[in-house]
């Protein structure tokens, strides 16, 4: 639903689109500074970004911080077969499609409104290999064959939360089925003040794989403010020098922990099984204000 040029070459603002999803009073709000951008607000909470003109601009922190995960997984345009557990807008597959043409990717999303929302004003190329799958991410992983994908990427939300059972060792074992030998698992989550959710969960990866690490926020990782937090792992070496570069120039500079600084950060933090899971914290009022 872009916005149609005017004489001069400028280009009209449209007005926000607003819709009932499943989870809640779902906005998409017209970016004042990019004619063909939009960023997707569900319940409150900004969900994702996304230019409809410029597919690799990736416009929130944490939308960036995974796409440099996405650049270095695997050398320039390569192909990749991407699973995205959880939809929202479709940013990271649509910067996939655009930076590695002929990958092939499957989303996973519940809210089947919230695709159709998307789907009907945020069209995307129908030449890229996107194939999106209606129902709960666990059971839609559950149902892909083994070894099949290069990378998967975990953004769920239920509202501004990360569901329970999205946060256990046993989900983390099926992650590990689906990805090929060598495969890489990224994940988007939110926390603040003690961050012992974000420490559960550093725990937990780091028992199911060789290498781990984290990119935030610095005030986030002190336990300052509320926000998110990219968690990367993989049983191969990671490229954290990369990373940590391109993280700390960008637009909003974050810092990455590895090693025995991550390990220090997560100190007696217990895994999290399905029996011991709890969702992600609700985030205090004043978080997107």
């Amino acid at each position: 639903m872009a916005g149609k040029r005017q004489r001069g070459g400028r280009a009209r603002t449209p007005g926000a689109v607003t819709a009932r999803v499943g989870g809640g009073p779902a906005a998409l709000v017209p970016d004042r500074e990019r004619p063909q951008a939009w960023a997707l607000v569900v319940d409150g909470a900004p969900q994702s970004h996304v230019d409809l003109a410029v597919p690799d601009h990736l416009g929130f922190s944490y939308q960036r911080r995974l796409g440099h995960v996405i650049d270095l997984v695997a050398p320039p345009g390569m192909p990749l077969r991407v699973v995205h557990l959880g939809g929202g807008a479709l940013t990271l597959a649509r910067y996939t499609a655009y930076t590695r043409p002929r990958s092939t990717q499957q989303v996973i999303e519940l809210d089947t409104a919230l695709v159709d929302l998307v789907r009907a004003h945020l069209p995307w190329d129908r030449g890229w290999r996107i194939r999106v799958r209606a129902g709960d991410a666990r059971a839609g992983l559950a149902k892909l064959p083994d070894g099949w994908a290069d990378l998967i990427i975990a953004d769920v939300f239920g509202g501004a939360r990360t569901p329970a059972h999205m946060t256990s060792a046993e989900f983390l074992t099926d992650v590990r089925r689906v990805l090929r030998p060598g495969g890489d698992y990224a994940a988007n989550l939110t926390d603040g003040g003690a961050l012992a959710f974000l420490r559960g969960q550093i725990a937990t990866v780091r028992s199911a794989f060789g290498e781990v690490c984290v990119a935030a926020d610095p005030a986030v990782l002190r336990g300052k403010r509320f926000g998110n937090a990219v968690l990367w792992a993989a049983d191969h070496e990671l490229p954290v020098a990369d990373l940590t570069r391109r993280v700390a120039t960008d637009p909003h500079p974050g810092r990455v922990e590895h090693g025995a600084a991550l390990a220090a950060f997560t100190a007696g933090a217990p895994v999290v099984t399905d029996t011991t899971s709890a969702p992600s914290p609700p985030p205090p009022p004043n978080a997107f204000g």
